[in-house]
């Protein structure tokens, strides 16, 4: 006998169809976090509030903690009083400009200045409310604890800060007329949703000038080959890979300070990738399209175009982390057109990422998620907010006081003027590079795949040139130097004076440049960053110089230049990539 069939039923009609959970609910709840993420420069607010709940729960717990941070805020008042009475209490902190001038030295203005600085000592530490609280959460309780008291330092009152009355008393005030038009025009472009550009700069004219061609274009990237200036070359080519998350001519600013000016001059056939600007189009691209996109179809132009000549390798933050991921998947398939590695300032293994690892964390990565789904990106602003956020005293509030107070226009340079062409991240991929290499590891740790199986860096047996800048908070050069755990190869390692594009954009003659250098020979002893550090001999200049004298070592006899492409009917570099906004 047949079975009945059950009642057909519609769940749409009555109160279950009423009550029926929607992704309808989901969709608006990203876009709220998008409108929010707007506000915060990306910062999640519910794991700031988890944040400050860890920490002043364990406080409320700590009875004898409270007791001791009240008897050190007397202990803190009563230096003031010291202060009050002329004595020098405390200093600002190494790189704490704000108090930089001699009037800040005098009363009323030192008073106040060292009532702020005690104040602020205090509470960096009551930020830690001892070792029972997470780690992550009492670095994010500091850094907004300090974001928060920045706002307040008398060098942002404009009636305490001697700098502003002095130029307003010998202005008769058109300082602030001056400065008053400036935050209009500031609001207005910001209102406008348009970037600021810096003046008398122009891709293609007095940036990214270097003669060349466009060789290579996908969906993805712009391959540029750069015009020889020298009779013979090295037969082994330069492929530089930028980080996607800025546009590429960073290494090709002004003349006087082109990395690949400088690489052609030195006899080399120089390549560069140009990075698309993705948008919401482009939402689902992951990182392994940008490794295949990328260098991998690059590697295969560049191939077809000098012989197959092995390659020098050259990365640049995000962009030398994809190099080492390409290089060890290459490795692991006995790929072999790799003749050596270069990263410069890009980490292998993230667990002391910097500073940046404020803003990593499930909760957190889970808000930009949701951002990125509803934009399909993640905006250049939102990650130029996170920047400034980190360095507020210099990016924010130094800019706010010289631009709103004393009136003045900043004079534009060139690395200003690229720093104002952002570009944009595209969701899928920004999301699988702050899960798996930022907060899981998943590189140096052997987790990471490129197809269906693991890439190890232990793979890669080509020689690597690798180098840190001394003041990067981007890619610390304590974490960069961890590629040495990695890879028992030889490693070159150099630590050169400057931040993480300073540094990289040294040039010879450059003043007050230095670096310190030193090569570790395959299965060598590995020493630890500070016996590195006391141990490397340091040299005056550029280590562009090193580096070339590396390149060359690592070469063949000079031979006629390659032909300029394959024939492809493209445009001159920096081709069109470069320009889109």
């Amino acid at each position: 006998m047949d079975r009945p069939e059950p009642p057909q039923t519609n769940p749409t009609l009555g109160f279950a169809g009423l009550l029926r959970p929607t992704t309808r609910f989901v969709d608006l709840d990203r876009a709220w976090h998008a409108k929010q993420a707007r506000l915060t420069s990306g910062l999640s607010p519910a794991a700031l509030w988890l944040a400050f709940a860890d920490w002043g729960l364990h406080l409320a717990n700590a009875p004898f903690r409270r007791v001791d941070l009240a008897t050190d805020a007397l202990h803190q008042y009563g230096r003031w009083l010291d202060a009050v009475l002329g004595q020098r209490m405390i200093e600002p902190s190494p790189g704490d400009h704000r108090f930089a001038s001699p009037a800040w030295q005098l009363p009323p203005f030192s008073v106040a200045q060292q009532g702020f600085l005690l104040a602020e000592e205090w509470w960096d530490r009551a930020s830690h409310a001892g070792p029972a609280i997470d780690e992550h959460n009492t670095k994010l309780v500091s850094f907004t604890l300090r974001q928060l008291l920045d706002i307040a330092s008398p060098s942002n009152i404009p009636w305490i800060n001697p700098e502003v009355r002095a130029e307003t008393w010998r202005t008769s005030g058109s300082n602030l007329v001056a400065g008053t038009r400036n935050l209009l025009h500031d609001l207005q472009t910001g209102l406008a949703d348009k970037p600021q550009a810096e003046q008398g700069f122009t891709v293609g004219g007095n940036l990214a000038a270097t003669p060349g061609k466009v060789v290579f274009r996908n969906e993805l990237i712009e391959l540029l080959q750069y015009t020889p200036t020298t009779a013979t070359v090295r037969p082994e080519p330069v492929l530089i890979v930028p980080a996607w998350i800025m546009k590429y001519y960073i290494l090709d600013l002004s003349p006087h300070n082109s990395m690949i000016r400088y690489l052609v001059e030195q006899g080399h056939t120089v390549f560069a990738i140009s990075w698309r600007n993705p948008t919401a189009e482009q939402r689902d691209l992951s990182l392994d399209d940008y490794r295949r996109l990328g260098p991998i179809a690059a590697l295969d132009a560049v191939s077809e175009i000098c012989g197959n000549a092995k390659v020098h390798a050259a990365g640049y933050c995000l962009g030398g982390t994809l190099l080492a991921i390409t290089a060890a998947a290459m490795a692991r398939d006995e790929d072999n057109r790799l003749a050596s590695v270069t990263l410069m300032a890009a980490q292998t293994d993230f667990t002391e990422a910097g500073e940046l690892q404020l803003f990593i964390s499930d909760g957190q990565i889970a808000f930009l998620e949701d951002v990125m789904n509803t934009n399909g990106t993640l905006d250049s602003r939102q990650m130029a907010g996170a920047f400034e956020m980190l360095h507020s005293r210099d990016l924010v509030w130094s800019r706010m006081i010289d631009s709103y107070m004393l009136g003045r226009v900043e004079g534009g340079f060139d690395l200003m003027a690229w720093n104002a062409d952002g570009t944009r991240m595209p969701a899928r991929m920004h999301s699988e590079y702050l899960r798996q290499l930022f907060l899981h590891n998943d590189l140096a740790e052997g987790r990471y795949r490129v197809g269906d199986r693991p890439v190890a860096l232990s793979d890669i047996d080509v020689p690597f040139f690798v180098v840190g800048t001394e003041t990067d908070h981007i890619a610390p050069w304590r974490s960069v130097t961890k590629i040495h755990l990695l890879n028992a190869g030889e490693i070159t390692f150099v630590l050169t004076a400057g931040g993480h594009n300073a540094g990289i954009v040294s040039e010879p003659g450059h003043p007050h440049r230095s670096f310190r250098m030193l090569t570790r020979g395959a299965m060598g002893h590995t020493l630890g960053p500070d016996e590195w550090a006391a141990t490397a001999p340091r040299h005056d200049g550029s280590w562009w110089t090193n580096w070339c004298q590396w390149l060359n070592a690592h070469s063949g006899p000079a031979q006629p230049p390659p032909p300029m492409g394959i024939g492809a009917d493209l445009p001159d570099a920096p081709g069109s990539y470069v320009l889109e906004h």
